[in-house]
């Protein structure tokens, strides 16, 4: 599969902002409108924010590295990241059984996944960052076989 499909990687580009590789997974758990009510003012939710939930090996040896990358993301993956409408990305390290992992997390606020994904893998400052990240990362055989760095995850709770 293509990148433009890959959503981790081209945001893998995202962490701190960064980092995702594409993969075109998504929750089919889309959030309603939600209102709180505060003593002063009234805030409302957006429509149709898709959840992703993504995992992916590291390489200990390109930890530090990886680290180092997402401490200072680079302002045209940013960019581009917020412009191809993803929001409240983050990106967590855990080690488990001797092994590191990436989590990443972020929220879609368009309306065309597909088509803000191929936008994000057509931009070159992004393609770079890939070509930074994907070194470090080492990819579960579900996503490898699919020539993919990140592997979706299925969504089983959410609560506001």
């Amino acid at each position: 599969m293509n990148k433009v499909l890959h959503p981790i990687k081209q945001f893998a580009i995202i962490l701190v902002a960064c980092c995702i590789g594409f993969s075109a997974c998504k929750s089919n758990d889309k959030k309603t409108a939600v209102q709180q009510d505060t003593a002063s003012t009234k805030a409302v939710q957006p429509k149709n924010v898709q959840r992703f939930g993504m995992v992916t090996g590291l390489r200990p040896e390109k930890m530090a590295y990886y680290k180092q990358l997402h401490a200072h993301a680079w302002p045209g993956v940013l960019k581009k990241i917020k412009e191809c409408n993803i929001r409240n990305y983050s990106i967590y390290i855990q080690k488990i059984d001797g092994k590191y992992f990436l989590f990443s997390y972020f929220e879609y606020m368009g309306v065309d996944f597909k088509a803000d994904m191929a936008k994000m893998a057509a931009d070159t400052t992004t393609q770079r960052w890939w070509k930074e990240t994907d070194p470090t990362q080492i990819p579960l055989p579900e996503a490898a076989a699919r020539k993919q760095q990140w592997q979706a995850m299925e969504e089983v709770f959410h609560t506001e």
